[in-house]
């Protein structure tokens, strides 16, 4: 794979995806309402462009309480009609919906192991996942994303297939797939000292 000023070639040609790259694409976080915007956008990005949702991104926040999860959780049919009319959101009610459903069953989520990172966390026992063969080919799932979007459907959970939580996991530094002549590959890397070198169809992951 060829990088651009030393950065992963998918973010090379766009000012915002090269920011987004820059300055979160695999950051481990821990913030449950981070995580939860992450969530949403992947969601709303199902069959759409993960450039589409960053300039999208102002409208969701406008739109579903700066993703404030507690507040989602009680929008009901007026509250959906709402961000429907609005013009610049994606009309998509099934969409819309399924992010008023996920907040819902983030917070039983949170409920049963104390917030929503601790349960994202649990699937890597607390360890950023390196997966060699993204180097050589950019993968689209891998056993851990295949386990997290089963889980997550088994819970509820709508638009959460192991395509878009893949990219939900490479988002929040539960995967790292900088490229290793990234700038940005050590330097995120850093940010978690406990990782594991996997193979994508391994299916190693503890207690699940």
């Amino acid at each position: 794979m060829i990088l651009t000023e030393r950065r992963c070639l998918w973010c090379a040609a766009e000012p915002l995806l090269r920011k987004y790259h820059d300055e979160e694409w695999g950051v481990p976080q821990h913030d449950d309402r981070i995580l939860f915007e992450h969530l949403l956008m992947e969601s709303m990005s199902c069959g759409l462009s993960w450039l589409l949702m960053l300039r999208k991104r102002r409208c969701f926040a406008r739109n579903f309480s700066r993703f404030d999860y507690a507040q989602v959780a009680g929008y009901d049919d007026e509250e959906t009609a709402r961000i429907m009319a609005d013009p610049e959101m994606i009309h998509a009610e099934r969409k819309v919906r399924a992010v008023v459903n996920n907040a819902r069953r983030f917070l039983d989520v949170r409920r049963e192991f104390g917030s929503f990172a601790a349960y994202v966390w649990s699937f890597t026992n607390g360890r950023t996942v390196i997966y060699p063969a993204y180097q050589k080919q950019r993968l689209t799932r891998s056993a851990l994303s295949d386990t997290f979007s089963a889980d997550l459907r088994r819970r509820g959970f709508k638009f959460v297939g192991t395509v878009s939580m893949f990219s939900f996991l490479e988002a929040c530094g539960v995967i790292n797939d900088h490229l290793h002549g990234c700038f940005r590959c050590g330097e995120t890397r850093a940010l978690n000292k406990t990782v594991i070198v996997a193979d994508p169809d391994a299916s190693w992951i503890a207690g699940k």
